[in-house]
C-alpha cells in the first residue's frame, strides 16, 4: 500500500512507519519536526519524507492507499509552550489531512485520545461516554483539538462518503518518547536514573493505564482491515496510582531518588482506565506487554541515550 502518515517522524508515529515498511508498504511522512526527531527514522527506497507543517496545504504526487493523521504535541509541557499549533493541527491540519484522502479517494486514519473524556465521571470509559471537559483550561486545547478532529472526520464520512477509523489512545509509553516532555513515565525514569527528586503531582492517588508501544501499534494495523468507523479506545486496562508507578519506577531503576509531592495541575483526571470491549470484539485485540517488562524496555532506552536531564 501507499500510506500517507502525518507526525510520522514523532514517537507513536515513526513505531507507526517502521511496522509498515516491515511489511513492505510505501510510506510518505509529512512532519515539520516540532517534536519529531529526524533520526526516529530509518531512511530507505521506501520512505519517502516531507519535512512540513499539515496545516498548510498538503500535496501529494501518486496513489495514496490510507492518510494516517498522527500529528500533534501531545505532552503537557506542549500544552503550555505549543497551544496555538496544538488547536491548528487538530483544526486546519485535520481538514487538510482529510483534503488528501478526499482528492485521492483514499481511507482516512484519526489517532485521537482518551483526553476527548476530560476527567471522566465514568469509569472505566467506553467509547459511548461523552466525557467532561473544562473547554478553557490549559490541557482544553488538546482535548478541544482532538474532539473537533473527531466531529471533522465523522463529518467528512457522512458528508463526503470518506472510509474513515477513529482511534482513543490512551497513556502510551516507550523508546523514542522525549525524556523531556513530561508526561509521567518519562520524567519518572528520567528523575530515577539520575537520581533526581521523583516528583509526583497531587498526593499520587490518581490513576492511570498505561500501554506500550507496540500493543498500540499491533492495535492501529488490526483497525485497518475491520470496517468501522465509530471511536476504538486502545488502552491497557491494567489500573496503577501515581505513587505506585514512582515506586516501581525507583525500584527497577535501583535509584536512590527521593519522592517528592507537588501540587496537582490544572484539570488533571484523577482515574484514567479504558474499557476496551470494543477492541477485544472487533479487532480481537487485547494489550500484551506488563507493565514492567514495557518499563525495563524504556529505562534500557534511556540509557543507551545517555539521558541526564533536568526537571
Amino acid at each position: 500500500m501507499h500510506i500517507v502518515i502525518t507526525g510520522g517522524a514523532g514517537f507513536i508515529g515513526s513505531h507507526l512507519v517502521e511496522r509498515f515498511l516491515s511489511l513492505g508498504h510505501q510510506v510518505i511522512v509529512i512532519d515539520n519536526l516540532i517534536t519529531g526527531k529526524l533520526e526516529n527514522l530509518t531512511l530507505n527506497k521506501d520512505l519517502t519524507f516531507i519535512e512540513q507543517n499539515v496545516c498548510k496545504y498538503i500535496e501529494i504526487e501518486g496513489k495514496v492507499d490510507w492518510v494516517m493523521h498522527f500529528a500533534s504535541p501531545a505532552s503537557p509541557i506542549d500544552f503550555k509552550k505549543l497551544p496555538i499549533q496544538i488547536l491548528k493541527v487538530g483544526s486546519s491540519g485535520t481538514i487538510n489531512a482529510l483534503g488528501v484522502a478526499k482528492a485521492k479517494k483514499a481511507k482516512f486514519f484519526l489517532a485521537s485520545t482518551s483526553e476527548v473524556y476530560g476527567d471522566p465521571l465514568e469509569h472505566p470509559q467506553k467509547e459511548t461516554y461523552v466525557g467532561n471537559v473544562d473547554p478553557i483550561s490549559e490541557r482544553s486545547v488538546y482535548d478541544e483539538s482532538k474532539r473537533f478532529a473527531e466531529a471533522t472526520t465523522m463529518a467528512y464520512h457522512r458528508f463526503h462518503k470518506i472510509d474513515t477509523r477513529i482511534i482513543r489512545i490512551f497513556n502510551t509509553y516507550g523508546p523514542r518518547m522525549r525524556p523531556e516532555d513530561g508526561r509521567v513515565i518519562s520524567n519518572f525514569i528520567s528523575q530515577a536514573l539520575t537520581n533526581k527528586q521523583i516528583t509526583v503531582y497531587g498526593d499520587g492517588t490518581q490513576t492511570r493505564s498505561f500501554q506500550y508501544v507496540t500493543d498500540l501499534i499491533e492495535g492501529v494495523t488490526k483497525l485497518l482491515d475491520v470496517d468501522f468507523h465509530d471511536p476504538v479506545n486502545l488502552g491497557n486496562p491494567d489500573e496503577y496510582t501515581i505513587l505506585d508507578l514512582a515506586k516501581i519506577i525507583k525500584n527497577l531503576t535501583n535509584s536512590n531518588s527521593e519522592i517528592i509531592f507537588k501540587p496537582l495541575p490544572e484539570a488533571d483526571p484523577k482515574r484514567r482506565r479504558p474499557d476496551i470491549s470494543r477492541a477485544k470484539q472487533i479487532l480481537k485485540w487485547e494489550a500484551k506487554v506488563s507493565l514492567e517488562s514495557g518499563l525495563m524496555k524504556m529505562i534500557e532506552y534511556y540509557k543507551e541515550i545517555k539521558v541526564g536531564i533536568k526537571i
